[in-house]
C-alpha cells in the first residue's frame, strides 16, 4: 500500500538537479582514494553515513559499489528487530528496499510500519482499530467496515455524532531517536460526503504522556469540496487566531466569504491547515509534531483529535488511522 514519505532517492543513479549533481561529484571525488582499501573497511566506514550516501558512493567505482552494497553496510541501515534477514531476500539491502517500498503489517494487524527510504527512519501508522474512539462500540454512532484501498481490515465510518472524540498513543521505544516527528490523521469522506466539519474546526493534541500536549486547530474539510453555492465551504483564508478565538468563545463558527479580509496570525504566521490529499486515494492533515532524544524510550506519545465545544453533529468521515513519520524538513 502506498504511503506518504519525503526524501526518496534512486540507488540506480539519475536524477536530482545541477545543485545535487554537484555534491554527488564533490562526494565522489573524496572517496574515489579510499578504493585501495580492503573492501570491509570500505564498507564499514559507509556504514556510518546513510542509506542514500551509500547508493551515491556506489557510483564511484566497481570497489566501492561492491563495498556500498554490502549486506554489512545495509545491516546498520536496518532497526534492530529487523536485521535478521528473511529467506525470500537475497541480500540486507533488498530486504531494506522492502520496508522502505511498502509498508507491513504488525501488532495483529492494528499497525502498519515502514522505513524512510533516504534516512532508515521509522514510520508508523496506527489503524482505527488501535485507536480509542469515543462511542466507537455503538452501531448508532460509528460504523466499522471494509474499504479495499486500506491497508488495514478494518476502518471506522462516523455515522453521527456531536462529541468527536479519538485518541491514541504509541511507545518512544518503538520510534527511531534523534527524530523530529509529524503526526496526521488520514481519512476520507464517506460517498464523497461528509457533514460538520466543513465549517467548525478540529482540535489536534500530541505530546508525552502526564505532560501538557501541544494543541493545533485543523479543518477535516477541504475548502475546495462541496457544490459552488454551497456557502458552507466559504472558510478558505481564515486565519489560525480567527478560528482560536472562535472556537474559544464557544460560538457557532462565522461563515466568511473567499476573498474577504481576514486578520493575519502573526504569532504563527500560517492559516489553519486544511487537508491534502495523498497519492494513495485518503487525506490527510498535520495535527501536531514532536521530537524523540535518546533518553524517551520508556515514555509515551498520546495523540488525540476532538470536536466537543460546538455541539453540532458531525457524520461521513472515514478514519483509517494516524501517521507518524519524520519531518520532511529535517534530516
Amino acid at each position: 500500500m502506498e504511503q506518504t514519505r519525503g526524501g526518496d532517492f534512486n540507488c540506480g543513479g539519475g536524477g536530482g538537479g545541477s545543485s545535487r549533481k554537484n555534491d554527488e561529484t564533490v562526494v565522489i571525488g573524496a572517496l574515489s582514494r579510499f578504493d585501495t582499501l580492503p573492501e570491509d573497511c570500505i564498507s564499514m566506514v559507509i556504514s556510518h553515513t546513510s542509506p542514500r550516501d551509500a547508493c551515491v558512493v556506489a557510483s564511484v567505482s566497481k570497489t566501492m559499489k561492491s563495498a556500498a552494497q554490502s549486506d554489512l553496510v545495509w545491516e546498520t541501515f536496518l532497526p534492530p528487530e529487523y536485521s535478521s534477514q528473511p529467506a525470500n531476500y537475497s541480500s540486507k539491502k533488498e530486504f531494506y528496499l522492502s520496508l522502505a517500498n511498502d509498508s507491513v503489517l504488525i501488532d495483529d494487524g492494528k499497525k502498519s510500519f515502514w522505513l524512510e527510504k533516504s534516512s532508515g527512519k521509522k514510520c508508523y501508522m496506527l489503524s482505527a482499530m488501535d485507536l480509542t474512539i469515543t462511542w466507537g462500540d455503538s452501531p448508532a454512532y460509528w460504523k466499522w467496515i471494509n474499504v479495499p484501498e486500506s491497508k488495514f481490515e478494518k476502518v471506522a465510518e462516523l455515522r453521527n455524532v456531536c462529541w468527536f472524540e479519538v485518541r491514541g498513543k504509541i511507545s518512544c521505544g518503538m520510534l527511531s531517536k534523534g527524530t523530529h516527528y509529524s503526526v496526521y490523521v488520514v481519512f476520507k469522506r464517506a460517498y464523497n460526503r461528509s457533514h460538520g466539519f466543513d465549517y467548525a474546526p478540529v482540535e489536534g493534541g500530541v505530546g508525552f504522556v502526564g505532560k501538557e500536549a501541544t494543541k493545533t486547530l485543523v479543518f477535516l474539510e477541504s475548502s475546495s469540496t462541496g457544490s459552488a453555492d454551497d456557502s458552507r465551504s466559504g472558510y478558505s483564508g481564515i486565519s489560525h487566531v480567527a478560528v482560536t478565538r472562535a472556537f474559544r468563545m464557544r460560538r457557532p463558527w462565522m461563515r466568511v466569504p473567499r476573498g474577504e479580509e481576514v486578520e493575519v496570525d502573526k504569532e504563527n504566521g500560517r492559516n489553519v491547515d486544511e487537508p491534502k490529499e495523498r497519492g494513495d486515494g485518503w487525506s490527510e492533515v498535520e495535527i501536531g509534531k514532536f521530537y524523540i532524544n535518546n533518553g524517551d524510550s520508556d515514555d509515551e506519545i498520546e495523540i488525540s483529535i476532538m470536536e466537543t465545544q460546538m455541539g453540532h453533529w458531525k457524520s461521513g468521515l472515514i478514519i483509517q488511522g494516524i501517521e507518524i513519520r519524520p519531518e520532511k524538513t529535517r534530516n
